[in-house]
Parts: C-alpha cells; sequence; structure tokens
C-alpha cells in the first residue's frame, strides 16, 4: 500500500530543515536541493524535478549540485537511456561524511601542533594553540568511538 505524502508538510519540511543547514553554514541554494533529495522517496532527482519541487532556475540547481558534489553529500549520475543527470544522496550520508572530518581533524591537529611549537607553548598564543591540537584530538579520538556505536546501533534499528 503506498502512503499519499502530504506535499505542502514535505515542502514545509524542507525549507524548515534548510534553513536550519543554512544556519550550520551551508550555502542556502545547497541547503535546499540537500534537503529537497532527502526528502524524496529515491534519495535521488533530476535537474528538472530540483527546479520544480524548489521553484528555482536551472542555474541554481547547478551552483548547489556543484556544491554538493565538491564535498562529497551528493554524486551525479547519468539516468539509464537517457542524457539526463541524476543527483543521488551517498548511502550512508552522514558516516561518510563525519569520516571525512575525521581527515580534515588530522590535518588541523597536525598544523597546530607544529603551529604551537612555532609559537612556543610557553607563550599564550602557543599554549591556546597547543590546547586547540589536543581539543581536535581529543574530537577524533571520540569521534572513531561515536562512529562505531552508531554502526552497532543501525543493525538494531528496523531500517531499511
Amino acid at each position: 500500500m503506498s502512503v499519499r505524502r502530504n506535499e505542502e508538510a514535505v515542502s514545509r519540511f524542507v525549507e524548515r530543515f534548510a534553513a536550519q543547514l543554512t544556519e550550520a553554514g551551508m550555502q542556502r541554494m545547497a541547503s535546499r536541493v540537500f534537503a529537497q533529495l532527502l526528502a524524496s522517496d529515491g534519495g535521488a532527482m533530476t535537474s528538472a524535478e530540483l527546479g520544480e519541487a524548489l521553484r528555482i532556475s536551472p542555474a541554481a540547481v547547478s551552483g548547489a549540485v556543484s556544491y554538493l558534489t565538491q564535498v562529497n553529500m551528493v554524486s551525479r549520475e547519468r539516468e539509464p537511456g537517457s542524457r539526463r543527470d541524476r543527483y543521488v544522496l551517498h548511502n550512508e550520508l552522514w558516516y561518510e561524511t563525519f569520516t571525512r572530518r575525521d581527515q580534515a581533524l588530522t590535518l588541523f591537529e597536525k598544523t597546530l601542533r607544529e603551529g604551537a611549537a612555532s609559537l612556543g607553548t610557553d607563550s599564550p598564543a602557543g599554549a591556546r594553540v597547543a590546547e586547540t591540537a589536543a581539543f581536535f584530538e581529543f574530537l577524533q579520538h571520540e569521534l572513531h568511538g561515536l562512529m562505531d556505536r552508531w554502526r552497532d546501533h543501525r543493525a538494531t534499528l528496523d531500517l531499511p
């Protein structure tokens, strides 16, 4: 049995979640496109479908998709038997996003440790930079455990 969607409620959700993503620092149009893809049953839409659903221009869709592709939140796939591209959410999107953050944290920590040594850890600036490096090291360690616990927890959920 197919569940009929309340498109007005879906639209309100998309705009509300997009606004939260924008507040958190994502580009506004990318936030809207991402939220619309997330709310789509298939997790994939064409440029025309995104433009129609969000009432935005093809150029706006293109710019948003370029950003989302660049940050590895969506990928572009050719629609079978067509010239049209579909934009697809990655599987395990949040897991992958946080895993990539782990790589950034490693780079930040290394650079911060070098910076602290250059500044001298006995100086106020050096101590502040060293503390920031320690924070990133702590965060990275906690993130590994958190991702392991998420995988275990996800296996207990009744999800497809």
